[in-house]
């Protein structure tokens, strides 16, 4: 392991919810070892997945992850590898845990 973290374990009674970076839960409560094994599983490539952003007029904007942390996340409109010099990119700023604000594209 290259001391990457991967998300963390929250208590929940005498077991644990596995939470992603993203603060989204992906496991009902397990033990410890289940915990452990799960985040190992579930590494950070999710990361590089599309996402959708919901804007503030209700549209969904296709966006790639740039920055997460637990004072927020930041997100970039997808240009699909543009090097374009001198190219627009468009960031925007969403709240940590994102809600429902951000989703996978399922596409």
């Amino acid at each position: 392991m290259d001391g990457e973290r991967l998300g963390w374990m929250a208590p929940a009674g005498d077991d644990y919810i596995v939470m992603d970076l993203l603060g989204r839960a992906r496991t009902e409560p397990v033990d410890w070892l289940t915990a452990e094994e799960t985040l190992d599983d579930l590494g950070i490539g999710y990361l590089a997945d599309p996402y959708e952003l919901r804007l503030e007029s209700g549209e969904w904007l296709r966006v790639r992850i740039t920055e997460v942390s637990p004072e927020g996340i930041r997100v970039k409109k997808d240009d699909w590898g543009d090097m374009t010099s001198g190219a627009a990119q468009h960031f925007y700023s969403v709240s940590f845990p994102p809600g429902d604000q951000l989703r996978t594209l399922d596409r």
